[in-house]
């Protein structure tokens, strides 16, 4: 029996406005800047503010399918060391959330493990978060973070600081000719 948070019920959305604001935050990680570019947050508040309820929706939407995408390609990749991806990956990244107060406050992190949970067991991180209504506020930054640590990690079990931008950016190209 299919599940109603089966991915292909799912909106992909907006997945290249989504890579690139994930793409731009790790590049600034990896600059060792932990404060935003004046500039760069100007542009991304401008941006967020172009942005219709429509819009809105499809960004986040591409944000819970790049965690999507980020998590499969992680449960391969434990699956190949016979390592389990919840029991390998979930109590660090919730470790690492905690030690982030800032952005991550300890209300929204149940609902970020839930997401990782959800697409890792191979569910939609958006319509499995649907289920409990809309969006807040409160869980725009901590669920872009969410997307940032799961590249982060990608990049670093892949020793390669772009490798989880191209991997999107190839399976879009792939979509595209298919």
């Amino acid at each position: 029996m299919s599940s109603p948070c089966d991915p292909k019920y799912a909106p992909v959305g907006d997945v290249g406005a989504a890579l690139m604001m994930i793409d731009s935050r790790l590049k600034a990680v990896y600059d060792s800047k932990t404060e935003a570019n004046p500039e760069q947050q100007q542009m991304v508040d401008q941006f967020a503010a172009s942005l219709g309820p429509t819009e809105v929706d499809a960004l986040l939407d591409g944000v819970c399918t790049l965690i999507y995408m980020f998590m499969e390609w992680l449960r391969a990749a434990c699956e190949d060391h016979d390592k389990d991806v919840i029991e390998y990956l979930v109590p660090t990244l919730v470790a690492t959330m905690r030690m982030m107060p800032k952005t991550f406050r300890p209300e929204v992190i149940p609902t970020m493990a839930g997401l990782l949970v959800a697409a890792s067991t191979g569910l939609s991180p958006n319509l499995w978060r649907a289920q409990y209504g809309r969006w807040t506020d409160a869980e725009m930054n901590p669920l872009e973070a969410t997307a940032v640590l799961l590249a982060e990690r990608i990049n670093r079990i892949s020793d390669d600081r772009d490798f989880a931008t191209r991997l999107i950016t190839e399976a879009l190209s792939r979509a595209d000719q298919g």
